[in-house]
């Protein structure tokens, strides 16, 4: 457990584990619609607060929480550097669902690019609350049973002796 620790403070041991989290079957959906929500609503309230698209970014790359998403971000500071437009790189990173490059080339003609993203990060928190609700509801009839099979085993466990004294003695 210490070796996993110490390999997961390094940028390698970060950058692997986040990126199998995001190719999990069950979690790896969830973690990236929170990643994008967060990205998103960090962005947008940034802008909105008058704080410029780079400084913006960076400060966005250094919050995401996941090392995938930093690097996704980094990559796009470099073409918004060179002039491009935010969609365009955004288009580019697989972490980011062509919804969200759209909604986010639509913000940038229309000039409203903090509503749009806080649109967009509304739209993804609701969705990360639907599958934490649905995940949770498959999960409670499985722990229900773990539990009862773990307090079976317990009281059997705690009976079987009582019994086979009581046996030795008649």
């Amino acid at each position: 457990l210490e070796l996993f620790i110490r390999f997961y403070k390094t940028d390698k041991g970060r950058l692997l584990v986040d990126s199998l989290l995001l190719k999990s079957p069950v979690f790896g959906p969830l973690i990236q619609k929170a990643a994008v929500a967060k990205f998103t609503r960090t962005l947008g309230t940034l802008i909105s607060s008058g704080v410029p698209i780079i400084d913006g970014l960076n400060i966005t790359a250094r919050t995401a929480g996941n090392k995938v998403v930093e690097n996704s971000v980094f990559a796009v500071i470099g073409s918004v550097k060179e002039g491009q437009s935010l969609a365009e790189p955004l288009g580019k990173q697989v972490i980011f669902p062509p919804m969200v490059v759209q909604m986010i080339e639509v913000g940038e003609s229309s000039g409203a690019l903090d509503s749009m993203l806080d649109k967009i990060a509304d739209f993804y928190d609701e969705e990360v609350d639907a599958a934490v609700s649905a995940l949770t509801s498959l999960l409670e009839p499985g722990l229900m049973v773990f539990l009862g099979v773990t307090v079976g085993f317990i009281v059997v466990a705690m009976y079987l002796p009582i019994f086979k004294m009581a046996g030795t003695i008649e």
